[in-house]
């Protein structure tokens, strides 16, 4: 059974920083991981993807700059680190983890693929 729990979301002013968490459990590290956002009334998209055993890392162009995709594959524990946060980057991020055999989907990440953690509440005031 495999289970993703996120963690560290809360509600900060902007200009602020937070830090998420995901802590996986029952999940062999390989291919890809990721973390995605949606906000009420709109889609699900992409926000930052970090490869399992590589180095390689994707941004949200609205990203770039100020999150940062990391991990720690002893702790089986992937992390985001927000900065300059915006009141548009308010939303329930979500974390998930990618094992199939085929390329890493990406920012593009289908939600029908792979495992999804349950999200925790990101919101910023202005």
């Amino acid at each position: 059974q495999v289970q993703l729990v996120e963690s560290g979301g809360g509600s900060v002013q902007a200009g602020g920083s937070l830090r998420l968490s995901c802590a996986a459990s029952g999940y062999t590290y390989r291919n890809c991981m990721g973390w995605f956002r949606q906000a009420p009334g709109k889609e699900r998209e992409g926000v930052a993807v970090i490869y399992t055993w590589g180095s390689s890392t994707y941004y949200a162009d609205s990203v770039k700059g100020r999150f940062t995709v990391s991990r720690d594959n002893a702790k089986k524990t992937l992390y985001l680190q927000m900065n300059s946060l915006k009141p548009e980057d308010t939303a329930m991020y979500y974390c998930a983890a990618y094992d199939d055999y085929l390329p890493c989907p990406g920012l593009a990440w289908p939600v029908t693929r792979g495992y999804w953690g349950q999200g925790t509440q990101v919101t910023i005031s202005s």
